[in-house]
């Protein structure tokens, strides 16, 4: 539960409930809330905006990504994201896979930028830090454990 109190000569400063679950800008014409899935969510889609991202998660997030995927709606636009918001700022911690050929740390700076901007522009929070994980990379040509389990190495 949230609490926010008003007061005229406040344009706008930030609050957060005790567990941490959503900002709070007190205005004195009402109260904005953020949860921590909309800075989940703009983060995930900043991430996957990056040439180079194949996938976002490791690789029970993926799978489980792929179940959800059959069913009807949307597909999850936080896998592989986590974030910890706090009054005025958020870190947010991204699993991704690479495509094969990508440097990775020119990829890994291009995801922190443009989350950051992302996520600064869109919430006003300042964000400390954006700690990428590369999970795996991926090879164009369909490399998947799954399906080379079948075939034999040696013919």
């Amino acid at each position: 539960m949230t609490t926010a109190t008003q007061t005229p000569e406040v344009r706008s400063s930030k609050q957060v409930d005790k567990s941490g679950s959503a900002v709070e800008k007190v205005a004195n014409h009402g109260v904005t809330t953020i949860a921590d899935v909309v800075v989940s969510k703009i983060a995930g889609i900043a991430t996957r905006e990056v040439d180079g991202v194949y996938d976002l998660g490791g690789q029970a997030a993926r799978v489980v990504g792929k179940l959800r995927e059959t069913l009807p709606g949307s597909p999850s636009l936080t896998q592989g994201v986590s974030v910890e918001v706090g009054e005025r700022q958020a870190a947010i911690d991204i699993g991704i896979v690479a495509d094969y050929g990508i440097a990775i740390h020119d990829l890994a700076e291009g995801i922190r930028s443009n989350v950051i901007s992302s996520v600064e522009n869109m919430t006003g929070l300042e964000v400390t830090e954006v700690n990428v994980t590369v999970h795996d990379v991926h090879f164009a040509d369909g490399d998947d454990d799954a399906s080379d389990a079948g075939e034999p190495r040696v013919q």
